[in-house]
């Protein structure tokens, strides 16, 4: 009997849906106690990619062909797969794999664990062209809601930076320059690993369109990667909270977890306390 790519593609996402825990997602073991199915829900699955539960069914049914890469790259982060699992992902659903020089947006398990596990201050996970990949909870009691899309320019925090979008960072003197300056030079050196990355290209040439700042910084030339500084939020709530911004590379991969810290002791320190003891919901908007 041959088997088809949509019974391929059905039979691996049931399998990998199944074999995820809820704990690994945050339900704990409360949330699994009563269940009948093995792994997580059908619709807690969805509700983590960002879809429909009836796309989803359609999809473990065999019943939808060659989903595009926008809704398999979030499906291959809410089940947790590796990257060679997200490949064959890819691979069975009638699309290519990113391919060498593009940029790997692939959160994979290990990055998530960590993740999961650095509840206690704010982490935005980005990719190589400052594309907002994930964020912790408190990243967003901190910085409010932001949007989280593989393609959405206000998911960009460099779009997002020079063309004056909403938001609650503040700088002090010299260091909204700093940052820009770091920005730009950090999108070059990306370009030049990843010459032939479309979006990568299409967002520079956006960039240089919508921002005479940006246009003049990039015909600077600098190349360098950035390194993360000090800047201040102007929460809503709890009021300006001072923050050391930290960039950590992860090893073998594009991607780069931006944590916040504030200094020991400090108001700030007790201001993000605050914000991880009470929760989202006082702090949301």
């Amino acid at each position: 009997m041959t088997v088809s790519m949509e019974h391929e593609l059905g039979a691996c996402l049931r399998s990998w849906r199944e074999r995820l825990q809820p704990e690994a997602i945050g339900l704990g073991a409360a949330g699994g106690a009563r269940r009948r199915a093995r792994g997580l829900r059908r619709e807690e699955v969805a509700q983590l990619a960002g879809l429909s539960v009836d796309y989803l069914a359609r999809l473990e049914q065999g019943r939808a062909a060659n989903p595009s890469p926008s809704v398999l790259a979030p499906l291959a982060r809410a089940l947790r797969l590796s990257s060679t699992e997200r490949d064959h992902l890819y691979r069975v659903a009638g699309q290519a794999p990113p391919g060498a020089g593009e940029i790997d947006r692939h959160i994979t398990p290990g990055v998530q664990r960590v993740l999961d596990r650095l509840a206690d201050v704010p982490v935005l996970v980005l990719d190589a062209s400052w594309q907002i990949v994930a964020l912790s909870p408190l990243a967003t009691a901190l910085l409010g809601e932001l949007e989280i899309s593989a393609t959405a320019r206000a998911s960009n925090i460099a779009w997002r930076q020079f063309t004056g979008m909403e938001t609650r960072v503040r700088y002090e003197a010299g260091g909204r320059e700093t940052f820009e300056h770091g920005v730009v030079a950090d999108l070059r050196a990306t370009l030049g690993r990843h010459p032939d990355d479309s979006r990568l290209a299409a967002l520079i040439d956006d960039l240089r369109a919508a921002s005479a700042r940006f246009a003049q910084l990039w015909e600077l030339g600098e190349v360098e990667r950035h390194q993360g500084g000090e800047k201040w939020v102007d929460h809503p709530e709890v009021g300006p909270i001072e923050i050391a911004c930290d960039v950590l590379s992860v090893r073998d991969s594009e991607l780069q977890l931006v944590v916040y810290t504030a200094a020991p002791e400090s108001d700030s320190a007790r201001a993000l306390a605050l914000l991880g003891a009470v929760g989202l919901q006082r702090f949301e908007g």
